[in-house]
């Protein structure tokens, strides 16, 4: 080999080691990354299984053909720790903010290893007392029908059919917040208490209340704020009044939900109550 061709084959080495030299290592993606990666992940999943949900009859009419809607809901829950189709019967949309319907909040708070006992519960009184994993001291809650008189909650008509199930709702809304307000992840009224009726909106038209079943939208969660001043409407379907929105998987106003209760896997109804 001429002394040429070393040169020229040290100077190419040269190269290609400075190229090497030059060529830095990606970065490693952040902690903040790699949750929204695994994340959409999830969503990507949800939506599968919403696809194959949407047609089905165990999917409220509401979400019906809607597999946006029904995975939103869905990944919602996830967060709650609720699975899919339990999601559907515990999270209901209130004049467009989502709460969990009493039974649900109980067990979430349950599941994260606090305790809830229900002290005494009569039409007129219920008492709950509560503490927090690992601790030894007890919150007690307490709601009286004259606290529901003051609140202007007894006109309602669930308040007229069945105060003591409001009741406890109530102190199970005000117990969870006490004792675990970090395991209700922003959800942390129950829907009795936003309106003070179970598993319903009211409206008012022409001066008239009337009482609606509150369809499951969690895409509520992403619409604007109504500004002050502005008066929120509901848009009526093609058919029917805007006051007479229905639901195939809920009783009718003031009956009593066996199915939230068979559902439920921390509360069983005392003798009587049926």
């Amino acid at each position: 080999m001429t002394s040429n061709e070393i040169a020229q084959r040290d100077e190419q080495q040269a190269v290609a080691t400075t190229e090497q030299t030059n060529i830095l290592p990606a970065p490693a993606p952040s902690a903040g990354t790699t949750a929204l990666m695994q994340w959409a992940q999830e969503a990507s999943l949800a939506y599968d299984m919403a696809q194959k949900l949407a047609a089905t009859s165990f999917v409220p009419q509401s979400l019906r053909g809607k597999p946006g809607d029904i995975a939103a809901a869905i990944l919602a829950g996830s967060e709650l720790g609720l699975k899919p189709m339990a999601t559907l019967k515990s999270i209901d949309i209130i004049q467009g903010t989502p709460a969990l319907r009493a039974h649900a909040m109980r067990a979430i708070v349950q599941q994260q290893g606090h305790e809830i006992e229900l002290v005494e519960s009569t039409d007129t009184r219920c008492v709950m007392r509560g503490r927090r994993k690992d601790s030894d001291a007890w919150q007690t809650v307490e709601w009286v029908i004259d606290r529901a008189r003051l609140m202007g909650l007894l006109g309602k008509d669930q308040w007229k059919k069945n105060p003591k199930g409001m009741l406890v709702a109530r102190a199970t809304g005000e117990l969870s917040r006490l004792i675990a307000s970090d395991a209700l992840h922003g959800m942390a009224y129950v829907s009795e208490e936003l309106e003070g009726v179970t598993h319903a909106e009211v409206m008012s038209v022409g001066g008239t209340e009337f009482r609606t079943k509150a369809p499951l939208s969690v895409a509520a969660l992403t619409n604007p704020p109504t500004p002050a001043g502005v008066q929120r409407t509901v848009p009526a379907p093609a058919d029917e009044p805007a006051y007479s929105v229905a639901r195939d998987d809920q009783p009718a106003a003031g009956d009593w939900d066996q199915d939230a209760i068979d559902d439920s896997v921390d509360w069983q109804p005392e003798d009587g109550a049926a």
